[in-house]
């Protein structure tokens, strides 16, 4: 696709972007029909990808983005943390799954499941970009959580539809229904 001038510059709008954007988005930008953005699109990706490049074209939280190649992860976190991490704790990691799998939510419901407070791991992961308000509940007025386009973009996921299923065999499986019964 070499000489294309549209190819180039869907090429220059998506070295700019920092979270995923949508083929409609990148259309009404540069003046093109979505179909033939999404074909160069496609193009692209397979081009790099036949190319074997150190990046990638993907599709990701229903946008495109560039990303590094998963080959390369261990030298570009390398170079982007230089030995500093930002994981998340346990209990952060812990609720994060609850408000996935359980999303909309509220904190007092991820507070019940997980049996400790979740105030200050809730705050982390808003201010991380993770999790977003979501309205409230009609019934309580509580805000209710949910992830957000990021936290689906960090996992390489679509939506949360393709989140792993949870095993019918985990302990305690009986005790979280019977707590969603209560509330």
């Amino acid at each position: 696709m070499q000489g294309n001038p549209h190819a180039a510059a869907l090429e220059a709008v998506l070295m700019v972007v920092e979270v995923p954007v949508s083929a409609a988005e990148l259309a009404v930008t540069l003046e093109l029909p979505q179909p033939e953005v999404e074909d160069l699109l496609s193009r692209l990706a397979a081009e790099y990808e036949a190319e074997g490049r150190g990046f990638e074209l993907r599709s990701v939280a229903g946008g495109w983005r560039f990303y590094s190649r998963p080959e390369f992860a261990e030298m570009v976190s390398k170079y982007v943390l230089e030995g500093q991490t930002a994981r998340l704790t346990q209990a952060a990691l812990e609720t994060l799954a609850v408000i996935a799998y359980r999303q909309p939510v509220a904190r007092s419901r991820v507070a019940a499941i997980r049996g400790v407070n979740v105030d200050s791991v809730v705050r982390t992961l808003v201010t991380r970009g993770l999790i977003e308000e979501a309205g409230t509940d009609p019934e309580s007025g509580a805000i209710l959580y949910q992830t957000t386009s990021y936290f689906l973009e960090r996992l390489g996921i679509g939506s949360v539809s393709e989140l792993p299923q949870l095993s019918p065999h985990l302990p305690g499986i009986e005790d979280l229904a019977a707590i969603e019964l209560e509330q």
